[in-house]
């Protein structure tokens, strides 16, 4: 029989079992063991069936009780507490980061009045190069003044 302009994949082809072999359970896409799987599933629910209404004549659930067995663990139960419970001199517990955030503000805080007091190595050469650059200034200051009047003097003695 011909397969007409295009080909399948080279896999092979599709079979579809007809309903008479689906009927006889002997379809091809069925492995022979599925039978004795289904026979065994069907013995469990009929097991099963059986202890449910042994259970069902000794207590009966309203709603969804009897579909549920277990409560959910995840499901947060709202914890009402009153006015009148509330433990005022009793402080929250900051979480670990919240911690550490404020340790670090107080660190710094420490750090910057020590620095301003001069007691920090960041400090202490601060103020050595601040000094340095005031003397060099005042080095420079005095340089101009002195180059300033030669300059002066120059110009009073060519009057001359």
């Amino acid at each position: 029989m011909g397969r007409g302009k295009f080909k399948g994949k080279p896999t092979g082809r599709r079979q579809f079992s007809t309903p008479e072999e689906m009927i006889a359970g002997t379809s091809a896409s069925r492995p022979r063991t599925f039978r004795q799987e289904e026979a065994q599933v069907e013995e469990d629910v009929r097991s099963e069936e059986e202890s449910e209404e042994e259970s069902e004549d000794e207590e009966k659930r309203k709603g969804t009780q009897g579909v549920i067995q277990i409560e959910n663990p995840n499901l947060a139960k709202p914890k009402n507490v009153k006015a009148r419970d509330i433990d005022m001199e009793k402080t929250t517990e900051l979480s670990r980061r919240e911690r550490e955030e404020i340790e670090r503000q107080k660190a710094h805080e420490r750090y910057m009045k020590l620095q301003e007091q001069g007691k920090t190595e960041q400090a202490r050469k601060d103020l050595e190069r601040l000094a340095l650059i005031r003397q060099q200034r005042a080095e420079a200051a005095k340089k101009r003044e002195e180059e300033k009047a030669a300059k002066e003097q120059k110009k009073v003695e060519a009057r001359k």
